[in-house]
């Protein structure tokens, strides 16, 4: 029988009501107690390393999971990590950078209501997760309402819903049918060969930008005042900015001369982004601007952060950006940029 390590981080499943409202409560212990059936999938153990609602959660927190994750795995077949939705995605985005060339799974999950209520949705993610976690997948992933998403794909789109977590432009790579995990083709799918090891270097000195109409370059330009090494501008449609004026033009080249990474996504959820197309996205192009594809915004914003840890170098920050790491980004891109 394989033996899994869950790791406790807070959030809502382990949460329950205190005088400000729900706050993490619950150890990880605890919470298998709630979940009939784990000892008849695998042998587990229970470490308790945070007890934080995920908006509390910074970088410095990603890295200290992913140590814990990285240091477990050397004994344990897997990994169950229990976490708060709100953040979710950015730590299982997080730890698809750091956790380099996996060799076992890396699950996390959590809840919409606490755990330790009757129409809690805890007791189900947490017992699927473990599921995956005895699975011969390998890498970060999700699982959360009834579906297994790749940790760089998913994406939370809805504040109270079950099935909470979206796949991003890919689908999801597994669901439950009949009280089973099935698992898809593109589960078992390996990014990136080699020796497993540890990456965890951050830089928490990115903004996220998200222009309206009738905004110009002034907020760029405040953001790269104020330090930021890093700005990802959420862009229109496929990407693009206003141009008829320049002023957005003018900012974005203006960040780059000081050194600043400016990468471009777009407002839409879904299809990704595109500058080759329109007027206003080739003219992107020429301003020293990274593209980001159809990468979620979360999976964009952690490897930003990822990549800003190991250098400040834009040629090099450029490189690695357009580099497939974890799956963020289709294939297809992957051949547009001659990797």
């Amino acid at each position: 029988m394989k033996k899994i390590l869950l790791i406790a981080t807070g959030g809502t499943i382990a949460s329950g009501q205190s005088d400000m409202g729900l706050a993490p409560a619950l150890s990880a212990k605890e919470l298998t107690e709630y979940v009939p059936g784990l000892k008849d999938i695998c042998e587990y153990e229970c470490r308790d390393i945070l007890h934080l609602d995920s908006c509390n959660l910074r970088p410095e927190e990603w890295v200290m999971i992913g140590k814990e994750a990285y240091e477990a795995l050397k004994d344990y077949d897997g990994v169950v990590i229990t976490h708060g939705t709100d953040t979710m995605a950015y730590t299982a985005a997080a730890l698809s950078f750091m956790l380099r060339n996996p060799n076992k799974p890396i699950i996390l999950t959590g809840s919409q209501i606490p755990i330790c209520e009757p129409d809690t949705d805890g007791i189900k993610n947490m017992y699927y997760a473990f599921k995956a976690a005895v699975s011969d997948i390998k890498g970060v992933f999700v699982f959360f309402g009834n579906n297994l998403l790749r940790g760089v794909r998913c994406s939370k789109v809805h504040t109270v819903d079950f099935n909470a977590f979206y796949s991003i432009n890919e689908p999801s790579v597994g669901h439950c049918e009949n009280g089973e995990l099935v698992f898809d083709s593109e589960a078992f799918a390996v990014v990136g060969s080699g020796k497993f090891y540890l990456d965890p270097e951050f830089s928490n000195q990115v903004a996220v930008l998200k222009p309206v109409p009738g905004t110009d370059g002034r907020l760029l330009l405040s953001a790269v005042a104020a330090g930021y090494k890093g700005v990802i501008v959420e862009g229109f449609g496929q990407g693009g900015l206003p141009n008829i004026h320049k002023q957005y033009l003018d900012a974005i080249e203006a960040a780059v001369k000081m050194n600043v990474a400016v990468v471009v996504t777009t407002q839409c959820l879904l299809g990704g982004s595109n500058l080759s197309i329109y007027e206003v996205g080739k003219a992107l192009e020429k301003t020293g601007i990274i593209p980001s594809y159809d990468m979620t915004k979360e999976a964009l914003t952690a490897k930003l952060m990822w990549v800003l840890g190991h250098t400040c170098q834009l040629n090099e920050i450029r490189e690695m950006m357009l580099k497939n790491y974890a799956g963020e980004f289709s294939q297809e891109h992957d051949t547009a940029i001659g990797m």
